[in-house]
């Protein structure tokens, strides 16, 4: 047994549906981080709600007080969603704060490495980190953390802050599978057309079942990206991303933000520059990835 899968901790709510209900993974990097209060309690609110209203179970992974968790609930939750003492993990940070006994809230990199460790299949988050802009080399721990971590991983593309056309370059490079749902290109986090084509496409979550069983099948060890674009109703217009992304990029400039500072500062400078806009965005996002990767689990399930 992996030493990682005895030091995983499961909540008594979700421990006790394990085994008769499918379970969808969160991140809680974007309750503790990557959004405002009190916006974040209703992001935890609306991603859970849309994965019960799909027969599944939520769970959202971090590490609570040094111990790696599956299903942040109750006042530890509160405490998360309150951002008192909570520190962002990646992957490469998790054995630290097991052992320094920290309060983090997991990044898509960290809570892959926890799905693999407690035997998730399916997780749901907004949009993936990637290869960034700015400056010459700056580049996500996701992508090689979904080259080797075998979970069905619900998302909206990559986050529009960052050079998607290389981005998606990586992906294949690291040979992670990107499937669209419901389109036929990358989406861009806040906008729905991006241009960049995919070559697997469907509208049917039994679909994306069968690849993954094939994938498991062959020993083939990376994620099986599923990317849907952003409701359209919530979804921004790409020549504004666009330009609110040039204005945040120059503002980063003169400020001197670098590295893990650069994304929440970027996404910050975005969300002025669109007057709230991609907030909303953000937030209709996350709960339809929720809701599909719902749909996939009960499917995975049904057809284990």
């Amino acid at each position: 047994m992996h030493a990682l899968t005895r030091a995983v901790r499961w909540s008594p709510a979700v421990a006790a549906l394990r085994r008769d209900r499918a379970i969808v993974a969160l991140e809680s990097s974007v309750l503790a981080q990557g959004l405002p209060a009190p916006v974040n309690r209703d992001a935890e609110r609306r991603m859970r709600a849309a994965v019960e209203g799909h027969g599944a179970t939520p769970a959202v992974l971090a590490v609570v007080r040094g111990v790696p968790t599956v299903g942040l609930e109750g006042d530890d939750l509160e405490r998360f969603l309150g951002r008192d003492g909570v520190t962002k993990v990646s992957a490469r940070d998790l054995g630290w704060a097991a052992a320094r006994g920290l309060d983090g809230a997991t990044t898509v990199a960290a809570s892959l490495a926890l799905c693999t460790a407690a035997g998730l299949d399916v997780f749901a988050t907004g949009g993936i980190g990637g290869v960034h802009r700015e400056p010459a080399f700056d580049e996500s721990a996701d992508l090689l953390e979904l080259a080797r971590s075998p979970v069905i991983t619900v998302c909206a593309g990559a986050k529009s802050i960052l050079d998607l056309p290389a981005t998606l370059e990586r992906l294949e490079s690291y040979g992670v599978a990107v499937i669209g749902f419901g389109t036929d290109e990358f989406p861009g986090f806040f906008t729905r057309h991006t241009g960049l084509r995919l070559s697997a496409a469907t509208d049917d979550p039994a679909d994306v079942v069968r690849a993954f069983h094939v994938h498991r099948a062959l020993g083939r060890p990376g994620a099986l990206l599923v990317v849907q674009p952003p409701p359209a109703d919530a979804a921004l217009d790409a020549s504004l991303v666009e330009a609110a992304v040039q204005q945040a990029l120059a503002a980063a400039r003169t400020a001197g933000v670098t590295g893990a500072a650069v994304t929440p500062f970027l996404l910050a400078a975005v969300e002025r520059e669109t007057a709230g806009a991609s907030l909303h965005a953000n937030l209709a996002l996350l709960e339809a990835n929720a809701a599909l990767a719902a749909r996939i689990a009960v499917a995975c399930r049904g057809d284990a």
